[in-house]
């Protein structure tokens, strides 16, 4: 029975063909979601920045003699 599987998978020429269709999608796709995470990422960093500097500057505030 598993020659009868693997003759019949050997038959399907088109196999091959749709596998590295799916795997150039797939890379497509990896590539657009690490495009994604990087981007997240620095825009993570630039409003914790702006996020230290608000807290830092209401401190500041906060010790000036009135």
């Amino acid at each position: 029975m598993a020659k009868a599987l693997i003759g019949h998978l050997q038959q399907d020429r088109g196999l091959p063909l749709r596998i590295a269709a799916e795997n150039h999608q797939l890379r497509v796709r990896i590539a657009e979601l690490e495009t994604l995470v990087t981007r997240l990422m620095e825009e993570n960093d630039r409003l914790a920045v702006e996020q230290a500097k608000r807290v830092l500057d209401s401190e500041h505030l906060e010790m000036q003699p009135v």
